[in-house]
């Protein structure tokens, strides 16, 4: 079960995470994305979805991380507009990123979705968008060094599927070994897990340490090569990497990383956008109205 206390601690990162649902833009010449938008339209906005979120942890631990995985999915393609909640019949045209490859039987958390649209529309009927608000991707999108190492860090809690990272384990790069970046007891602990020719979508925590609850231990497990996923320990492996510093600053600081988290899904929610009338306020999240 997710840690109440951690979330009660990172109130603005609740609402950040899960406005993916709720926030909107602002109708200024400049277009851009506004956390006071609904201050007269729903001014319980926030409110609502942080009472869904805290029903959803009670039934489901994982969900917290899945929703800022949900939210990063649908902002790194084609920017943040809410189209990873449609479905494949949502109009003949459209065929879903649900069912990507990283996405399949994979991405989950649209029923919360579903649930704290449900709750806005009874409150706010017709007037709260669907939406929510590696480095040379970051780049490309406006984002930071710091962007990438904070917005990693969401991989302080959550689950990752064998077939994501097995490939670490036995044969790495087709040298015959494990990847000589991982703590040969993790590896261990990994295979126990993941055997060879075992089920490819047994999971495994993210960070072992504390997996469901959002703290810094994800940035020490770097430090100590066990990091899950490649690009996780990347991190901290690569030498010369300006990200190494990052990563010790916010291990050594979990409030250093707290502040830049938010700052960072901030800024990820602004990655283009549909503003104006270039976008529509759906009445089912998953249909185009």
């Amino acid at each position: 079960m997710a840690s109440f206390s951690s979330w009660s601690s990172l109130n603005s990162l609740a609402v950040v995470c899960i406005l993916l649902v709720v926030f909107s833009y602002s109708k200024s010449n400049a277009q851009t994305l506004n956390a006071n938008f609904y201050s007269y339209t729903c001014p319980n906005v926030s409110n609502i979805v942080r009472n869904v979120i805290q029903q959803a942890l009670q039934a489901d631990g994982r969900i917290g991380a899945s929703l800022i995985r949900l939210h990063f999915h649908d902002c790194f393609v084609n920017g943040c507009d809410a189209s990873i909640l449609l479905d494949n019949n949502a109009t003949a045209n459209i065929k879903s990123e649900k069912d990507a490859a990283p996405n399949a039987n994979s991405i989950r958390g649209f029923n919360v979705v579903d649930n704290i649209k449900t709750a806005i529309e009874k409150s706010c009927p017709g007037g709260v968008s669907c939406i929510d608000n590696i480095t040379a991707k970051f780049c490309v999108v406006g984002l930071n060094t710091t962007d990438l190492v904070a917005l990693s860090g969401a991989h302080t809690f959550g689950r990752a599927q064998c077939r994501v990272f097995s490939g670490r384990l036995y044969n790495f790069n087709g040298t015959g070994n494990p990847d000589s970046t991982l703590n040969t007891t993790y590896v261990a602990n990994l295979r126990q897990i993941c055997p060879k020719n075992g089920s490819a979508t047994a999971l495994a925590s993210l960070d072992f340490t504390t997996p469901d609850k959002f703290d810094n231990n994800y940035f020490a497990n770097l430090q100590n090569k066990q990091g899950l996923l490649q690009s996780d320990q990347e991190l901290f492996s690569t030498a010369g990497t300006a990200t190494i510093s990052i990563v010790n600053t916010f291990s050594s600081s979990q409030n250093a990383f707290f502040q830049s988290f938010v700052q960072s899904m901030i800024n990820m929610g602004n990655i283009s956008p549909l503003t104006g009338t270039n976008g529509e306020i759906r009445s089912d999240c998953k249909r185009v109205n």
